[in-house]
This record gives structure tokens, sequence and C-alpha cells, in this order.
């Protein structure tokens, strides 16, 4: 087994004894998680995680949709459909499944974090296969009922200095509120994540902006009350902590459209308009707004595009969102920022971090722009490319134009909890390696690189989101 105590893991062999030193300093920092899915309500009741298969299985997409592609059934692993037709909840037989399949993800990322989980979390040293899984299974479920494994133990024994969740704009922060109200010292923020309300392709867009205007109480048939009510929910927000907003759009297209053309295009947006050249405008003209919004109450604005969301129908419509189909597209960003960029790109005081799923545009896009704007920051490589090889690629393809500063360290973007100290450690091998070749190359002196071990490891992402 490849194991994440192997003290050379992604190390290469020329540049090890530096690596290993830079690693050595960095690695028991504590992690600054600042965009995230994972559950506040684990943090909110600190009930027991339920049993392996509930927890490390059924809701990870990376873990699914693996299997999925092998021709295993999601009922068989205990999906929930959305129709609430009887799935697998025997979390041994799931877990069974998954064991006889866990060689599907020799050489994968899942796989490091896998493995890292069972011997750091669980105690456990030998590899799953079939043969082992109801060992693997008892072990974990019996530390699992054990109070030193509840969600505010383990935040606490993996190191987080904070957390964002990420919640959607209609959300009461119930658990947030708990959270705050409760006493416990752990910090949990949240994120504003406005799609069901900036969307109109979002299932039940206009019932939503009714909602929008029941909590807010403004006009949301208006599009002065509409952007009000996005104000009121983003000051909202920040009262548990969020110091960001997060926006999933289809691509990086931005508008700033006049006041009145803007309206006219509500009011037609508002009324249902099935044009699909609107409705895309639309989506363009609110990342504007929250930019300009962002420029106001301060929020760092998040753009994760380039994703064809729910691309199989038949999967849509059977289990809902975030079930594995979400697959990374082309993505224009040069043209597709200017309006947005000749609005605000110039502010110094706004902090825009742009996220990619097509790494082309690294190098080409990404970088030069971030290299020049104040506003603009490139984002740590993300979903398909949270990977040993992605981290590298992303680092050799913007370092020589942005630099390391117009960058905001690692974001882990999971709902896997038990993964988190997995996924930072990754990160934080792999830049240890990069620095020291680049030092090797006489590029950097070797104070500077361990300098620059703790600013990717931990300041960078703490200055970037405010935190």
């Amino acid at each position: 087994m490849v194991a994440l105590t192997d003290p050379d893991l992604l190390f290469a062999p020329e540049t090890r004894t530096l690596a290993r030193a830079l690693y050595a300093a960095v690695k028991d920092l504590p992690i600054v998680s600042p965009h995230g899915h994972t559950d506040p309500r684990w943090y909110a009741l600190n009930e027991p995680f339920p049993d392996p298969a509930q927890l490390l299985i059924v809701p990870d997409h990376y873990i699914f949709r693996m299997l999925f592609s092998q021709g295993v059934r999601l009922e068989e692993l205990g999906v929930p459909r959305v129709d609430g037709a009887p799935v697998e909840t025997d979390g041994r037989m799931i877990w069974r499944r998954f064991a006889e399949h866990y060689y599907l993800f020799r050489g994968t990322p899942t796989r490091l974090w896998l493995d890292h989980v069972f011997e750091h979390l669980f105690g456990i040293d030998e590899p799953l296969n079939a043969a082992t899984a109801d060992r693997h299974y008892d072990t974990i479920a019996a530390l699992l009922q054990r109070d030193d494994y509840r969600p505010r133990a383990l935040f606490e024994r993996f190191n987080i200095e904070v957390i964002a969740t990420t919640e959607g704009a209609l959300d009461d922060l119930k658990w947030h509120r708990m959270i705050r109200d409760g006493g416990w010292q752990g910090r949990v923020v949240t994120a504003y994540r406005p799609d069901a309300v900036v969307d109109p392709d979002f299932e039940g867009f206009s019932a939503n902006l009714d909602r929008l205007g029941e909590i807010t109480g403004c006009d949301t048939g208006t599009w002065a009350g509409y952007l009000e009510a996005h104000r009121r929910r983003r000051a909202y927000f920040k009262e548990f902590g969020a110091t960001s907003s997060d926006h999933g759009h289809p691509t990086a297209e931005t508008a700033n459209l006049s006041d009145a053309a803007a309206q006219e295009l509500f009011d037609r947006i508002r009324r249902g308009s099935e044009d699909e050249r609107e409705r895309k405008l639309f989506r363009a003209q609110m990342l504007t707004e929250m930019a300009k919004m962002s420029r106001d109450d301060g929020l760092v604005l998040q753009i994760h595009p380039g994703s064809w969301r729910n691309h199989s129908p038949a999967v849509f419509q059977k289990f809902g969102r975030d079930k594995g189909f979400d697959i990374p597209t082309r993505t224009d960003y040069v043209s597709a920022l200017k309006p947005l960029l000749d609005c605000v790109g110039l502010e110094r005081g706004l902090t825009i971090i742009l996220f990619t799923l097509d790494e082309t545009s690294y190098a080409r896009e990404l970088a030069p722009l971030a290299g020049v704007y104040p506003a603009l920051k490139v984002g740590p490589a993300w979903w398909f490319h949270d990977s040993p090889e992605g981290m590298r690629r992303f680092r050799e393809m913007t370092t020589e134009t942005a630099g390391f500063y117009n960058t905001v360290g690692f974001n882990d973007d999971t709902r896997a909890f038990p993964s988190i100290p997995a996924r930072h450690d990754i990160a934080r091998r792999v830049d240890c390696a990069f620095l020291a070749r680049l030092v090797s190359e006489r590029r950097l002196r070797e104070e500077e690189a361990h300098e620059l071990a703790r600013e990717l490891a931990y300041t960078l992402a703490k200055k970037a989101y405010r935190l």
C-alpha cells in the first residue's frame, strides 16, 4: 500500500533532501479550509458519524462515479433516489461492493486520500479488498462510536483553524446559528452561494425568487428590489462569518448592462423567458452585479465556471444534483471577463478568485489576467485536477506569469470531511517538491523556498479569503 506515512511520497529523488526539509517545516501547520461543502449540521449537533459506508461512500461522488463507470448501480451503493424508491441501506453490503472494486482507484488521488484516512485516522495497516472488507468495516464502525471520533473532536484532531461551508442564498443558516450560540470554539463559517436565485435554468427559479423576497422583505419582482434582496442576504451571511461568495456558473461570461437594460432583461427573465440568449445574458450580468457587491461589502468573489452540470439527464432525474455527472468544458476567460474587469478589475480592495476545469487556460489566460489585474487571483487546481499531477501542472503553468502571490494557496473543496488532512498533506508535499526543484535549478534561494512553503500551505489562503 502506498501510504502517506512514507516520508518520500511525491518527492523526486534528485531533490528529496530539500523537499523533506521544506515539508517538515509546514506539515503540522494548522489547516485553513476556506472553501468546501462539509455539512454544518455535523459540527452543530456533534453526533456520531453513521456507519462507514454512509460516512465515506454514499456522499462522495469521487467514489461512486468511478464505480458507476464500471457498471455498479448507484442504488447498490446506497445513493438516495429523488422519488424515494428503495436503495441499499445495509452499510456492510455497500462497503463490500466498494471493497471489491477498490482496485479501480489505483493511481488516482482518491486512492491516496482513502489510504491516508484508513491508516492515519482509523489505524488500519492492510490494503482494502474483498478479503479484508469486513475487518476494515468493523474497525471503522467501532471507532465511529467513540467520543473522540465525533465531528468536533476530529475537527480539533485535524488541526483545523477555520473551515468554510457553502450554503444557498435561501438557507436559514440554522446550523451555523447553533454552532455560534453553542459555545464551542471551533471556527466554522458559511459562504454565500446564490446559484438558485441567479441562474434562470436552476430548477424552481421563479419560486426561488419569490422565496428570496419573502425572507428579505424585498420586492423581487423589480430589479432594484431583487438586487437589494441579495445585499440583505449577503449581510445576513456575514453575520455567520462569511468572507466569500461562490458562483458555479456554466461559463465565465460577464456583462455590464446599463441600469435600464438590466431592468428590462430582469423583467423578461422574471416573466419566464425561454430565450436561451437572454438567460445566458442574465447570468453574465449577475456575475458583474455580484462583483460590484463584493467591492462594496468585502466578500471575496469565487467564480467556479466550466462544468457542464448534470450531463446525464437520466441520472439527474433519478438521483438529483452532484452525482458525478458534472463534466469539464472548454472555458474562455479573456473575452468573457472583460465586461466585469472593465467595471471593477482595477479595484485594489476587491478580490476575485478564478477557478478552472480547463487546464489549457492556465498559461494562456488565467495567469496573464491575474498577473496584471489587481482584483484577480488564480484559484488552486480544482475538482478533476485536485491531484498530484494537476497541482504540479498548475504551478508550472501559472508561476511563470502570475508568480506565487497572485495565487491563493490550497483549498480542498470537499464534502468528505475525513479526507481533509490527506488533501492538504498532498498539496503541501507537491508544493514543497516544486519549490525544491526551483532551488535545485538555482531559481530560488533556499531561505525563499522555506518562506514560500509556509505561504502556500497556510498564509496565502488566510490572506486571500480574509480569514
